[in-house]
């Protein structure tokens, strides 16, 4: 059994800064590939950032550039850096497995705005 829970999350300007985290209990997190989602109002969770292994991330074009994923295994956790934010990055956010398949954890909300 994996329990996912997200922090970091807030309200920010445009074009500012925000680091979320994702801690992982269970014995198998070192195992998952791992992803950051994120569901705006009115619209489908999608899938923003994702990392296999240590090392191999991959990116939405709407993030790519601004946007870094990151894992400590040692601390069971997940990071994602979030640089030069849009009202349109907006949302909550959601760590899983990109199976997405764990239980989804409360996420945290990010809000953009002037």
């Amino acid at each position: 059994q994996v329990q996912l829970v997200e922090s970091g999350g807030g309200s920010v300007q445009p074009g500012g800064s925000l680091r979320l985290s994702c801690a992982a209990s269970g014995s198998i997190f070192r195992l998952l590939a791992m992803g950051w989602y994120r569901q705006a109002p009115g619209k489908q969770r999608e899938l923003v950032a994702g990392i296999r292994g240590s090392s191999d991330t991959n990116y939405a074009d709407s993030v790519k550039g601004r946007f870094t994923i990151s894992r400590d295994n040692t601390k069971n956790t997940l990071y994602l850096q979030m640089n030069s934010l849009k009202p349109e990055d907006t949302a909550v956010y959601y760590c899983n497995n990109l199976r997405g398949n764990i239980d989804w954890g409360q996420g945290t909300p990010v809000t953009v705005s002037s």
